[in-house]
Order: structure tokens, then sequence, then C-alpha cells
């Protein structure tokens, strides 16, 4: 019987507990030289029409949780933009290709979005090719482990903070005019911003702004019939992890660490996405939800 997201399994071999290799890739790192694959839910992923109609805008899309929350969205339903920067162009056309097989709409738009000008065309091109937009998932990141603060680097913390931070000001407040009532805003935060590692300053500092984000601007935006929310994943396998996002000696080991005993799968965050973007969460806004394997969020 194949497997879909709604077969009943056991969480803690549901997927192997993965025997992960010394590797080290560039910024901003690559799944297809990821060892071993990350599980986008490709081949798993069965859609019910949930988001039928809707148009998403999705960050760091071309692969990880982007990838998967892509797949996701395109199967049930949805247009969807795709944003990546221009050196995983590799990653996004295999992105690209899965999301086209669903037979809904999927554009792309190649760009950094530590630019505030970026952004705002982003936005812009989105409303024009998807004929709007209602679902708005600030997904990209950067993460760069550094072991001593001595040792950050302006320039990295300054990039950080845009990628992160400023580029979720940037689209949110040049999409904010074009979102109708019963859009949904979703923020990619990280259990980081309540257990940070000593190693990740700037990124947990990045990740509890995103945390205060939520829980404000969803305040502020409510009588506007639009939701705000955030996922907070905890240790899930994607490229952002050998690309310097940790040290070589906890990535061989990475995940192990979870009451779960292994690292997530992209596939598995995924679904709450697509919860959160749709109507079955009409009642919740403001709120953070923690995909960690067990180690729980306050």
């Amino acid at each position: 019987m194949k497997k879909n997201q709604h077969t009943m399994q056991d969480p803690t071999t549901q997927y192997p507990v993965m025997d992960i290799p010394r590797q080290s890739q560039a910024e901003p790192g690559l799944d297809a030289e990821l060892h071993p694959k990350a599980d986008h839910g490709q081949h798993s992923y069965e859609g019910t029409e949930r988001l039928k109609g809707r148009r998403a805008l999705i960050t760091g899309a071309d692969s990880g949780i982007g990838r998967a929350v892509a797949i996701a969205f395109a199967r049930e339903g949805a247009d969807v933009m795709l944003n990546y920067l221009p050196e995983e162009a590799e990653d996004a056309e295999q992105t690209i290709r899965i999301c086209q097989e669903s037979g809904g709409k999927v554009v792309s738009c190649a760009g950094d979005i530590s630019s505030e000008q970026f952004c705002q065309e982003l936005v812009g091109r989105t409303k024009d090719e998807l004929g709007g937009v209602d679902i708005i998932v600030n997904n990209a990141g950067k993460q760069v482990y550094v072991e001593s603060i001595e040792d950050l680097s302006t320039e990295q913390l300054e990039k950080t903070f845009k990628t992160n931070i400023f580029s979720m000001f940037w689209i949110v407040k040049a999409a904010l005019p074009h979102l109708p009532k019963g859009a949904s805003i979703i923020n990619t935060a990280s259990i980081q911003a309540y257990q940070p590692s000593p190693g990740l300053l700037d990124y947990a500092s990045t990740k509890a702004a995103i945390v205060a984000f939520t829980h404000g601007f969803a305040k502020q935006v409510a009588s506007r019939g639009i939701r705000v929310n955030a996922v907070a994943p905890g240790p899930v396998w994607t490229p952002l992890q050998p690309s310097h996002g940790q040290p070589q000696e906890k990535l061989q080991k990475f995940g192990q660490d979870t009451p779960l005993g292994r690292a997530g799968q992209p596939a598995e965050v995924a679904p709450v996405f697509v919860f959160l973007a749709s109507q079955e969460s009409s009642y919740i806004t403001g709120e953070v939800i923690g995909v960690t394997g067990g180690n729980h969020l306050p």
C-alpha cells in the first residue's frame, strides 16, 4: 500500500535515523548535492483541494521546507509563485517541474530578498502573474554557525537580519494593500527562537524577532480579516545544515537528540503550512506551531 501523509505510522521509524557523512557546501547550499537526500513529499503528499483557487507567494521555495510547502500547496490546488536565489536555479527547476505536474499555475522569480527593491518587485510580479495574492509564506532564511561573537562579522550580521527579518517587513508591507479578507501570512520561525544554540546568535535572534513580529502583526491586521501565524521547525534536514549551518560534529548526529530520536524531513513540516493557509484554521492567528520532534516550545 502506498503511504501518504494520512497513513498512520510510528513516528520514530517513519523515517530512518540518517547516516550523515561529513560534507560541506558553499552557501546557500543545494539539495542536488545533499547526502542523504531530503524527503519533500513529492512521492507521498496527496492533495484534497484544500487551497483550490488560492494564490501563494513562497520565498526560499527551491529546496527544503520551501520546496515541500510549494509541492503541498500546488497539490492542494493553489497557484504558486516560487522565489529563490539565482545560484539555487538547479534546485528551483526541480521544484517547478514537480509543482507543474499538479496542473495549477506555477511561476517563479529569482532574486535576493535582502533587497527591499527586489521584495517590492517580487510582490508586484506575484500579483500580476497570478492575478492576486492570498497566501504569503516568508520562509527563506540565512543560517551560518559562528563559534564566537568575536568572529561574527558585521557583514554576516546585517545579511542575516536583512534576509530573515527585513524581507518579511518589506514583503508584507508591499503585499498588504492587495491582500483580501481571508488571506493568510505564514512565517518560518524556529525552535532557535526559544532554545538558541550558542553558535547561532544572529540566526536565533532573527527567529525570536519573527515570533514577536507574528504576535504583533496578527493583532494589527486581524480587523482586516487577515491571519498571521508562524511555524517553528526543530532539526529538519535541508541544505541549510551542511552549508555552514552546523559544525561537522553536530551535523553527523543531526536531530538524534530529539525525543523522537531522529531529524525531521521537510515533508513532515509542509502539512502545518497547508493547515495555516487553509480555512480550517480560521480562528487561529498570532500563533506559533512547533514541528520539533518533541523538543517543545514554551
